[in-house]
């Protein structure tokens, strides 16, 4: 493909160089650098690409942009433009020939509840004989299969990339999870959605958005990226906030909640430990649904899904089965191991507000003693430190007793981190145990588990690694819970 239609739309300054010629792939990363390609420097959190342009250019890198003033010797094309990360969305884009012009590209965001959204949203779609692809937390999902992402929302070349295999592969509809990250980081910048779809906004992701203000203007931005509907939780008081900035917006606003008026909305909720049903109303009529996930959160979720239906022509009937058939999401309130009242689940719960509806989700059905373990993944400023006291504070009112651990503590100090939780568990007076090692940690909440107790491992979900340093290590913590239980019944019999 030629230079000059790729960086067709793109603003930049040609410092030296032909865009008349061949250009074989794009990339940011060096290392991934072949002959005649685009090299795009991007100024990174914690490397920056400019420091590798000549290794780009020795790899075969005929085209550079970049953002920052520099000297070039070599024989190459250099491109000057104002911010690189939106330059490689654009470029991106444009190399594969704006795949997201050929699909219906949901959007979706939020603090809580993407993925099961996704998935709800997925099965709907799948009911009603069409073919959905998924890119979020869990994974990119196409056809059935599915590949593990580096992010939730991944960077702007992979994400093009991926839409333009699914369109390759005949897919009509694309699911994302939008991160607070990606559209600050202009990852989903040049794609075309359809439909976009807040669900609710607290604290977290603040080490990068300073406040609330700010985090709640990054997830704003998909708003304005969408051209057929916007769908938004009128319940949450950023949803609110969200209403009245795009209420006069060309794109039709379609709204969901429970406690106010709503154009999808939920009456006859009967709650249970295994599902929760109602009868959901729409503008097109209503239909009784059951959501095999408990508590309220799914109930939001959900309803944030079936708007998603509506909007997009989808039968009440299609609507109901498509929410039925979800049997259960990876992480989210998973029951991996239950005998009469004796429960262990596991729960990808990593803020304060998602641990505290797990918390209150759970705790109706608990005979005896409802334990968790739980650790806080955030760094070492002051916005680490509100969180570790939020997550503390749920933990303190809402279970009976707390193992204290680590939770992918990266490069941080989990020492530290642990140290901080148990100050804050002291402030609220919660009973707890801290043990560092995570694994010992599940272990320890297995071993001092009686048999009507429930215990809530919180925290990583469908994840099967602990980050620590700059190590990706392999942890299954479903299967260090089921192994624990197996050692302690053959000792006491539950």
């Amino acid at each position: 493909m030629l230079l000059n239609s790729i960086v067709q739309g793109l603003e930049f300054d040609t410092i030296k160089g032909d865009l008349n010629k061949e250009i074989s792939t794009l990339s940011y990363d060096s290392k991934e650098v072949m002959e005649n390609s685009i090299f795009v420097a991007i100024s990174g959190f914690a490397v920056d690409g400019h420091q590798f342009i000549d290794k780009a250019i020795e790899q075969g890198a005929s085209t550079i942009i970049l953002e920052k003033d520099m000297l070039i010797e070599q024989d190459v094309t250099v491109l000057k433009v104002i911010n690189s990360r939106d330059a490689l969305a654009r470029v991106s884009a444009n190399f594969y020939q704006n795949p997201t012009e050929k699909l219906n590209l949901v959007g979706i965001t939020g603090t809580n509840g993407k993925t099961s959204s996704s998935y709800f949203i997925q099965s709907i779609f799948e009911q009603a004989k069409q073919s959905t692809g998924l890119i979020g937390t869990i994974g990119t999902l196409i056809n059935n299969k599915l590949v593990k992402n580096k992010n939730t929302t991944p960077e702007s070349l992979n994400l093009q990339s991926t839409f333009s295999e699914m369109t390759n592969e005949k897919v009509d509809n694309c699911i994302m999870e939008v991160s607070s990250h990606s559209l600050n980081l202009k990852r989903v910048a040049y794609s075309n959605f359809n439909t976009g779809i807040f669900t609710n906004l607290t604290p977290d992701h603040l080490e990068l958005h300073n406040n609330m203000d700010d985090y709640f203007e990054a997830k704003a931005e998909l708003f304005d990226l969408t051209k057929d509907f916007n769908i938004i939780n009128v319940d949450d008081k950023y949803g609110r906030r969200l209403i009245n900035r795009v209420k006069d917006y060309e794109t039709t606003l379609v709204t969901f909640g429970l406690e106010h008026k709503a154009d999808i909305y939920p009456t006859d909720i009967h709650y249970s430990f295994d599902k929760t049903t109602y009868t959901v109303n729409t503008p097109s009529g209503s239909v009784k649904v059951a959501v095999n996930i408990p508590g309220k959160i799914y109930v939001y979720n959900s309803l944030a899904a079936i708007a998603c239906a509506y909007c997009n022509g989808i039968s009440l009937e299609d609507i109901r089965y498509g929410i039925q058939n979800v049997k259960g999401i990876k992480g989210r309130l998973e029951t991996i191991y239950k005998e009469e009242e004796y429960k262990v689940i596991v729960d990808f719960s990593h803020t304060e507000d998602a641990l505290e509806q797990a918390l209150k989700t759970i705790r109706p059905y608990v005979k005896g003693k409802l334990i968790l373990v739980f650790g806080v993944y955030a760094d070492e400023s002051d916005k680490g430190r509100e969180k570790r006291d939020g997550m503390s504070r749920a933990a303190s009112t809402f279970a009976d007793f707390s193992v204290v651990t680590s939770d992918n503590p990266k490069t941080f100090d989990p020492l530290m981190i642990v140290q901080d939780i148990s100050q804050a568990m002291d402030r609220y007076n919660g009973k707890y145990k801290t043990i560092l090692d995570r694994e010992k940690a599940i272990q320890h909440a297995i071993e001092i588990s009686e048999k009507d107790d429930t215990i809530l491992i919180a925290g990583k979900g469908h994840e099967t690694t602990q980050k620590v340093g700059n190590l990706e290590i392999p942890f299954d913590e479903t299967k260090i819970a089921l192994e624990a239980l197996q050692e302690k019944k053959q000792f006491v019999e539950l």
